[in-house]
């Protein structure tokens, strides 16, 4: 495939990192690890730094310690991986809604919303036990509530992606790629 003027150039180095945000289900770990991997940079999800931290699983830390303190711990988290080498981070699907994160995202790095509807989400996430806000009566419905509540965050993203049922995680990595490939300034020698 050669390089068109929409796709960075082939391993054109990143300058900053790529933190990508969105709901629980919209595809953040999966398609960040083959954007990483596309970019040749590598992928880090905040999640998972935050359970080595602590030894304990998202779950298990907001059941013990709440959200108020797992987020201190996120926000943490994200200003340690915003201060290293260029990469592609995941975060928490409520990493994004903290006023002090946007602003850290978009002073050090470059924020990527992708985007999902809720039918799309539901199916990848109605069957996980791993999502410690869907432990409700009615899951459905609380994420609707969620996606309703969070959309007008996401929307503050610099860049946004959307995603579709039928592209595969490839795919829709070569989208994100693509999108990103027209901020100025974001690939290329510094």
């Amino acid at each position: 495939m050669t390089d068109s003027p929409q796709t960075p150039p082939a391993r054109a180095p990143l300058r900053k990192t790529i933190v990508l945000v969105g709901m629980m289900g919209s595809g953040k770990t999966a398609v960040g690890t083959a954007l990483a991997r596309l970019l040749g940079v590598p992928f880090l999800d905040s999640d998972e730094e935050i359970v080595k931290a602590a030894q304990m699983s998202v779950a298990e830390i907001f059941a013990r310690d709440g959200e108020p303190f797992f987020r201190a711990r996120e926000s943490e988290v994200l200003e340690r991986l915003l201060s290293g080498p260029p990469a592609v981070v995941s975060t928490g699907g409520g990493a994004f809604l903290s006023a002090h994160n946007r602003e850290m995202i978009g002073r050090m790095g470059v924020s990527v919303w992708l985007q999902a509807d809720l039918e799309l989400l539901w199916n990848r996430v109605r069957h996980k036990t791993t999502r410690p806000l869907l432990r409700t009566d009615n899951p459905y419905e609380t994420l609707k509530g969620l996606l309703a509540a969070r959309e007008p965050v996401y929307a503050l993203a610099q860049v946004a992606v959307g995603a579709e049922p039928g592209l595969s995680i490839e795919e829709m990595a070569r989208k994100v790629a693509q999108a990103l490939a027209e901020q100025p300034g974001l690939f290329g020698e510094g």
